[in-house]
């Protein structure tokens, strides 16, 4: 970024305005764009090659050098703003100071099944953004290929989704499908589809899953939804000792995904 760089300092310009929506689902949608807040989640798109277009830092705090030498020469709008600008284009209690505007990724069905599908998480109706984000965080850290949203599932790019996944939405492809068109060109792939069930006879521990293997995860209150349930290869259940009736999602994605991973060692 040279010195020359574009400043906004009123809440009313019609850029802010444009950028604020995308606080909401709507706008994104319409825009075709999200916004992600900080430092770090900023670098790990700028690493991951995700296409920022505007970076917007608040002017009395100084342009951010750190992600200027990241960006290198990409083209990247840099604009300084006002601490009220910030604000409004933040959904965080404490804004940190840097904002970016980024294009969201267009990654389809026929681009997933093309690539390897070994180990994969397929999410039916899972509506807590800081589940969303634990997942993909758990599916990031055992090396999974590609975390699936099933239609009803939370946003991705909810502000809260992004920073629960802590830049782990970066590290791996993740696909927005219909379930009941994407499970049986995975099954013809050679996919064995696992969905857990607290009526399942089979232990987790006890089932295969060095295959090429998609762990299905359903609705926080209501479960993978028959629909998705019937086209399942087989239904596995977490053992517990104790009293609890049963896991949080998050908890149970995390599970199976790091059970997948030992076996595997």
């Amino acid at each position: 970024m040279t010195n020359a760089y574009v400043e906004i300092m009123s809440v009313q310009n019609m850029r802010v305005k444009d950028w604020a929506q995308l606080l909401e689902r709507r706008g994104r949608d319409k825009q075709g764009k999200y916004i992600i807040e900080g430092y770090h989640l900023i670098e790990e798109a700028l690493k991951a090659g995700a296409e920022v277009e505007t970076i917007l830092f608040q002017v009395e705090k100084g342009s951010p050098q750190e992600l200027v030498a990241l960006a290198g020469d990409r083209a990247v709008e840099w604009i300084g703003v006002s601490a009220a600008v910030l604000a409004k284009c933040s959904d965080a209690q404490t804004p940190q100071g840097v904002v970016a505007i980024v294009t969201r990724p267009q990654v389809g069905m026929d681009e997933l099944l093309a690539g390897e599908h070994d180990l994969v998480v397929v999410l039916d109706g899972v509506q807590d953004p800081g589940n969303l984000g634990t997942i993909i965080r758990s599916a990031d850290a055992v090396g999974a290929k590609a975390v699936v949203l099933g239609r009803g599932t939370v946003d991705l790019f909810n502000p809260k989704t992004i920073r629960s996944t802590m830049g782990s939405m970066y590290h791996l492809p993740i696909v927005e499908a219909d379930l009941g068109e994407l499970l049986p060109r995975a099954r013809e792939r050679g996919v064995r589809l696992v969905t857990t069930s607290l009526q399942a006879q089979g232990s987790c521990y006890d089932t295969d899953l060095r295959q090429p293997t998609w762990l299905i995860f359903g609705n926080e209150a209501k479960g993978v939804s028959p629909e998705v349930a019937a086209q399942s290869d087989v239904k596995v259940i977490i053992p517990m000792q104790g009293k609890a009736e049963s896991l949080n999602v998050a908890m149970a994605a995390t599970v199976l995904l790091f059970e997948a991973a030992r076996q595997r060692l």
